[in-house]
């Protein structure tokens, strides 16, 4: 149900028709000590990831997004961190592929390179997949490294004002529910902004008391 109203959300602002989504993953840790591990209720479901911006090891899930640039969540979803990155998202992708209009470009990082990928991501959905080169790579779109800032702009909102790695779920659909929560709440706000012609759509100043 919160996704649903998510999608709502997203439909109804101007950054719905832009040609251009983000796409990401972060860390949502779970537990800090080996014996909460142990005992705790996602057994089975959550792993052990690492964080290579943090570097740090982690333990819990990884949360996939796909956003508008203005930062409205389009596609999301948690995934076992040591599930590979192309795996995940195509299975996302599947599934929401009614969320993806043909024409438009899906902005990754460099885990998502491969041909089969890529030509799943054109023949299935008609939509570009653009990522930074790989260093072995021959020179096509460089490093994109600004257009990638605004990815990691969004979910440092989810980690600071929205608290995202302080959600306190126990159980699988706890953690989805916090989770879920999180994300609409953003989502609400970047709708409200666009409705009041905010100048910072993803801005939550007015109101984070």
């Amino acid at each position: 149900l919160i996704a649903a109203v998510i999608t709502e959300l997203a439909r109804d602002t101007a950054s719905w028709h832009d040609q251009l989504r983000l796409l990401d993953s972060t860390p949502l840790p779970c537990a800090a000590s080996r014996e909460t591990v142990k005992r705790s209720d996602l057994a089975g479901h959550a792993g052990y990831g690492y964080c290579a911006s943090h570097s740090r090891f982690f333990w819990g899930f990884r949360l996939y997004l796909i956003a508008a640039p203005d930062g409205m969540p389009i596609i999301w979803g948690l995934a076992n961190p040591k599930i590979g990155e192309r795996e995940v998202t195509r299975a996302l992708l599947e599934r929401e592929h009614h969320l993806i209009r043909s024409g438009q470009v899906i902005l990754g990082d460099k885990g998502l390179a491969g041909r089969e990928f890529e030509t799943f991501v054109r023949d299935e959905l008609g939509a570009r997949l653009l990522r930074p080169d790989r260093r072995n790579e021959t020179t096509r779109h460089g490093k994109l490294a600004r257009v990638r800032q605004w990815i990691e702009a969004i979910f440092d909102t989810l980690k600071g004002q929205l608290t995202l790695e302080d959600h306190g779920g126990r159980t699988l659909p706890g953690v989805y529910t916090r989770v879920a929560a999180r994300l609409l709440a953003m989502a609400a706000a970047i709708w409200h902004n666009w409705k009041t012609d905010a100048p910072v759509k993803r801005s939550l100043i007015a109101y984070d008391h």
